[in-house]
C-alpha cells in the first residue's frame, strides 16, 4: 500500500490478488480483539458520500462466521503476537511398587 494514502486501492487489491492461486478460496478477516474468518459473497462498486467511487467486498445476507481466523494469519495482520507453545516439563515415570513379594 501507498504510505501516504492508507487505503487500498482496486489496483492494489488486483495486483495482490494476482499472485495469489486462482483456485483458493476467498474469505474477509474481520475483527482484530476477536479474529474470526467470514465468507464473500460479492463485490460491488458504488459512490461513498462525497461521490467518490468505493468498491465493497461484501458477506451475504446468510452470512456466518466460518470460525476462526488461523493464527498465522492473526499474526502476519499484527492483530496478535506470535505465541509459542509452553515448554513441556519432563514427566517422571511411575515404577511398580516393590513390596518384597
Amino acid at each position: 500500500m501507498n504510505p501516504d494514502t492508507p487505503q487500498m486501492t482496486v489496483g492494489e487489491l488486483i495486483d495482490r490478488l494476482a499472485a495469489c492461486d486462482r483456485s483458493a478460496t476467498v474469505r474477509l478477516a474481520i475483527n482484530p480483539f476477536f479474529p474470526m474468518a467470514h465468507q464473500v459473497a460479492d463485490v460491488i462498486q458504488a459512490p461513498d458520500e462525497n461521490g467518490q467511487p468505493m468498491v465493497f467486498i461484501t458477506e451475504g445476507a446468510e452470512a456466518e462466521q466460518l470460525g476462526h481466523l488461523p493464527p498465522d494469519v492473526a499474526v502476519r495482520l499484527t492483530w496478535q503476537e506470535p505465541v509459542d507453545a509452553p515448554p513441556r516439563r519432563r514427566r517422571g515415570t511411575i515404577r511398580p511398587v516393590d513390596n518384597g513379594q
